[in-house]
């Protein structure tokens, strides 16, 4: 739990969070479209490259942002194996029967482990940049086209602030459990598969009690406070497109025009 990183804000003035939540979203999407419309390394490095000037321009510590990763590299490890040994290429180094270790198994590899980065690596600094409350007003802003057919856009945005938010607290609730159940004597490091996995359940019934418990008592102060939606509702902060937002946009076409034309001009990967 210590390695999830989603949802997570760090406090601090920088280029990247005064830009427009709606602006960072949408370059999130142009990233993550740049990323797999790369077919060789040279796309993956432009990319690497606007990364490491968007953390830099965060002023996020490089060691939480690389942090996000650990909680993947069981999928990462699991992947790299499964196509270095599968994958079917020319230049074979090593076969045992279903199983061919060749060069261009190792490269295809080391691709997609890029790439996995890459995507964890922007994602998890679009919450260190973003408060959960910009970021869902961002969303209700982006998808307000979709009140013209009565989609509850606001209810959808609540939905997600609140579920963000709760991402660092069910986190430390389940840090609190865990030591109390240590402090009785349970054993969550020895053993085997099953046995690890039954001495989960301690931890989880008391998480989960704890999670209805929270949500029911939000549920009673918004009806206290007589929510009814988004109805009538208005906004304390406006959000504006500004000057930061205008060189976002300027450097997400640069990017993907960029990995175009490497797409293009340099080839595929493999």
């Amino acid at each position: 739990m210590k390695d999830v990183t989603f949802g997570q804000y760090y406090p601090v003035q920088s280029f990247l969070h005064k830009m427009d939540p709606r602006l960072k979203l949408l370059f999130l999407i142009a990233y993550i479209t740049a990323v797999f419309l790369a077919k060789n390394f040279y796309g993956i490095a432009a990319c690497a490259f606007v990364l490491v000037a968007a953390v830099a321009f965060s002023r996020v510590p490089v060691t939480k942002v690389l942090r996000s990763i650990r909680g993947i590299l069981f999928l990462v490890a699991f992947t790299a194996i499964i196509n270095t040994l599968f994958y079917q290429g020319e230049t074979v180094y090593c076969s045992w029967w279903i199983i061919k270790i060749s060069k261009e198994g190792l490269i295809f590899s080391a691709f997609l482990i890029c790439r996995l980065f890459l995507l964890v690596l922007c994602s998890s600094l679009l919450t260190y940049t973003t408060t959960p409350v910009a970021l869902t007003d961002g969303i209700e802003s982006l998808l307000t086209p979709l009140k013209w057919i009565r989609f509850p856009v606001h209810e959808l945005a609540l939905i997600m602030s609140i579920a963000l938010r709760f991402i660092p607290i069910l986190m430390d609730e389940t840090e609190r459990i865990k030591n109390a159940q240590k402090a009785r004597g349970a054993d969550f490091e020895s053993g085997g598969l099953i046995k690890r996995a039954r001495a989960i359940v301690p931890i989880l019934i008391p998480l989960l009690l704890s999670a209805f418990r929270r949500a029911e008592e939000l549920g009673d102060a918004m009806d206290a406070r007589c929510y009814m939606g988004s109805k009538n509702r208005t906004k304390y902060k406006k959000l504006r497109f500004g000057w930061r937002d205008l060189i976002g946009v300027l450097l997400a076409a640069a990017l993907i025009t960029g990995v175009v034309l490497t797409r293009i001009y340099l080839g595929a990967l493999i």
